[in-house]
């Protein structure tokens, strides 16, 4: 299990005393101040969430040592860190994306599919990004009950049902008639 976890993700510049808007990862979006200082992916930054707001569709956050839109603009995109163990534990059925991130897809008869290397959310729910088993490319699916049945975290694995065809190059498939 990854040692950190991203809760953050610092977008653009808000307004001119510093503030930023920032996209949360955290179930409840306000929970992201709860944390404790946030640090950068490398490490070198270390932030703490001074005030927080909600606005249209993000965060605007007033970070510790930033105070000006041009210290602010340079934070654009920088992903934010919490240590694990601040974490709450996930609940049942629940799960962190780290942890869901190497897992081993396979379908229902154990047969392997591929790895899972993304979670994705673009407002329709989250999807899984998987790379199939001797591909290069990978593929989206949704991350429902439906098509995932199964998420065994302590045994390294997902099962997923994928619809039939699902994995074949689009030129290869029959034409629907």
């Amino acid at each position: 299990m990854p040692a950190r976890i991203c809760v953050a993700q610092i977008g653009a510049a808000h307004g001119i005393r510093g503030e930023v808007k920032l996209r949360s990862f955290t179930a409840d979006p306000a929970a992201v101040a709860d944390y404790g200082v946030l640090e950068s992916e490398d490490g070198t930054l270390h932030f703490e969430i001074e005030a927080l707001r909600q606005a249209k569709g993000h965060m605007v956050a007033q970070l510790s040592g930033v105070r000006d839109r041009a210290a602010a603009a340079r934070l654009s995109n920088v992903r934010l860190y919490v240590p694990r163990e601040r974490l709450p534990p996930a609940a049942p059925e629940e799960f962190y994306h780290a942890d869901l991130i190497g897992l081993r897809a396979e379908d229902r008869h154990g047969t392997e599919i591929g790895t899972i290397v993304g979670i994705h959310d673009f407002g329709a729910g989250d999807l899984l990004e998987l790379r199939p088993r001797g591909r290069t490319g990978t593929v989206l699916m949704p991350f429902t009950a439906v098509s995932v049945p199964v998420v065994d975290i302590a045994g390294g694995r997902i099962v997923i049902e994928p619809p039939q065809d699902w994995l074949e190059p689009a030129n290869d498939r029959k034409p629907d008639r």
